[in-house]
This record gives C-alpha cells, sequence and structure tokens, in this order.
C-alpha cells in the first residue's frame, strides 16, 4: 500500500525583469504552477510553467493535479497524467520527496554523476537590430553564449547587430517557427558570416516536413517539434537537435528518458527552459549535464529570484544542494 501522502498545487506570479519579446508576443511576467508532495514528516517541491502554445494555463495544470486521486506515485504518474506542466510540477515533487526520506540528492537517486556548474546561454529578446546590438553588448560582459530570438523579416539585420555588439560571443538564434514558408537553407546560410551555430524550430511544429531534403549549413534543432519520446522519430533526418525542455516532456523521469533515446538515435541535445524560478530549473539542470547547448535563463530573466535560487558567475549557473 503506498503511504498516505498530501498533495498540494498553487499558483505563483513572478515579474520578468523589462520584457520577455518573442515572435509570439511579450511577457512581463509567469504564472508558475508550485507542488508540494507531503508524506505527514517531508515535503517534496516542484514548479513548472505552463506551454501556452499547448492550451495550457496555470489555472487548468492545478486543476489536473487536484483531480488526481492519492494513491498515486512517481511512477503511475507517468500514465495518469499527460505530458505537460501538471506531470511536470508533481513528477519532481515526487523526486524531491523520495530525496528527504532517504537523506540523498535527488541526482544519486536518478543514477546521474555529480552535477557540475554549466554555462549557460543568455536570451537577447526580438527587438530592433540596435535594441538587439546594445542588449548583447551589455549581456556580453557576462555571458559567452547568447540566444537570439528572431521573428522571420529583418533576421540578417538583427543577427549582424548582435555580431557588432558582442563580436567574441558565441551565437543561436531561435526562429520561433517564422521560417515557415521560406527558404530555410538559403536563411541559415546568410547567418554563416556571424558563426551563427545552431537554428531553433525554423518551421511551425506540424510541418517538419517542409524540412525534408533541406540541407542546411548551421544545424537545426527541434523544440516545438518534439515534446518527448514519441516525436524522435519524426525529428530524425530533418533536424540535427532536439530542445528538451521538462514542461514540454513532463518531468525528469521522461526528460531522462528521452535524453537516452535521442542520443542513442544520433541527435545532439540541447536543454533549455520556460520563464520560471530556480526551482522549476533544478530537474532541467540535472538534464543539461554534458549537453552541447544549454539555456537555462528562465531565472536569470525575472526580476527576482527564490531566495535559495541558482547562483551565476561569468555566465555559469550553480545550483544550492537543497535544489537538486
Amino acid at each position: 500500500m503506498l503511504p498516505t501522502i498530501r498533495i498540494t498545487a498553487r499558483i505563483e506570479r513572478w515579474l520578468v525583469a523589462g520584457a520577455f519579446i518573442i515572435a509570439r508576443g511579450t511577457k512581463t511576467y509567469v504564472d508558475v504552477v508550485v507542488v508540494e508532495v507531503n508524506d505527514g514528516v517531508h515535503i517534496g517541491r516542484g514548479e513548472a510553467t505552463p506551454i501556452y502554445y499547448k492550451g495550457e494555463t496555470a489555472e487548468s495544470a492545478v486543476a489536473a493535479i487536484e483531480a488526481l486521486d492519492l494513491d498515486i506515485d512517481r511512477e503511475t504518474l507517468q500514465s495518469r497524467l499527460p505530458a505537460g506542466a501538471a506531470r511536470n510540477a508533481l513528477d519532481y515533487a515526487f523526486w524531491d520527496l523520495a530525496a528527504r526520506q532517504q537523506g540523498k540528492p535527488v541526482w544519486q537517486l536518478a543514477g546521474l554523476p555529480a552535477p557540475q556548474p554549466l554555462a549557460t546561454a543568455m536570451t537577447v529578446s526580438l527587438g530592433t537590430p540596435e535594441k538587439m546590438e546594445a542588449d548583447a553588448r551589455a549581456l556580453s560582459a557576462q555571458f559567452g553564449l547568447l540566444k537570439l530570438k528572431l521573428s522571420g523579416e529583418g533576421d540578417g539585420e538583427r543577427v549582424a547587430a548582435v555580431r557588432r555588439g558582442a563580436p567574441t560571443a558565441r551565437l543561436i538564434v531561435d526562429a520561433n517557427e517564422s521560417w515557415t514558408g521560406r527558404d530555410v537553407a538559403a536563411e541559415a546560410a546568410s547567418l554563416l558570416p556571424y558563426g551563427v551555430e545552431l537554428i531553433e524550430q525554423p518551421v511551425e511544429a506540424g510541418e517538419d516536413h517542409l524540412l525534408d531534403g533541406v540541407h542546411s549549413p548551421i544545424p537545426l534543432a527541434a523544440d516545438e517539434s518534439c515534446q518527448d519520446r514519441d516525436d524522435l522519430a519524426r525529428c530524425k533526418g530533418r533536424y540535427a537537435a532536439i530542445n528538451i525542455k521538462l514542461d514540454k516532456a513532463g518531468g525528469l523521469t521522461e526528460a531522462l528518458a528521452l535524453k537516452a533515446e535521442a542520443v542513442a538515435m544520433g541527435f545532439e541535445i540541447m536543454v533549455g527552459c520556460m520563464l520560471s524560478t530556480s526551482l522549476g530549473l533544478a530537474p532541467a539542470f540535472l538534464v543539461a549535464q554534458g549537453a552541447k547547448w544549454v539555456d537555462l535563463d528562465g531565472a536569470l530573466l525575472l526580476a527576482k529570484d527564490r531566495v535559495d535560487g541558482f547562483k551565476v558567475e561569468g555566465g555559469v549557473i550553480t545550483p544550492p544542494p537543497t535544489l537538486i
């Protein structure tokens, strides 16, 4: 018989530092779902950010969690909730609870090597070339890897401006599906002079067949097109890399399995995040160990983070032991 547990879920709103701007719109705050699993002695915590383009809301995630019976654990959860924010938050809460019950860190329970600090990308929000150049110049003083948000129109000018502002930084770009209907290979070729090393999600999810026969001179990564393991077969041959996000995959359990299967299939790995606090980033940090590209700046983009949050120095993030 499973031990008696109490599951609670709540919504927290965190302000963004300024504004976070991508092709789909602007965000000045993020609503996250925080889950606590209490066995009467120990409390495990997890956090997730609803995937807005999948129609998720913080309210719908909380409702999904509250609708669950209490006879549930991390293993049965995988089939009781679909991939998404609700399962992500609850999955890590169960991992965290087990870690506290056994007096071991989550990474050890998961059979992972001791995690090391990671250099993360920092996002340059979509804007005019002049604004993006200024932002890149400021950010490159601390971060050696910058991720540019693009929109399909004027992308070459934006990337050129960022390169002027950050002449030595590594660059990756996120098209956010905005190259649908464009010559992807030609668009990619136009960015070669600026040293761009990865292009995320050039076409709309579900339109991945548009990449059949496309020979991009810069590797393409699937973001919206790769949610969990079920999507890997469709991405094979069309994308060189996948971007693993735990809110998409539905938690640390699935994300670790997704990473292992993707590596076995020959994909390069990127680990990203939604806007979130450090509590939401904690499991992603474990998945990101050994990834070629790490984009875990979700908490760095907020006006403030949790007191027990990640530390960042020289573009390198380090979590407190209490989170992992």
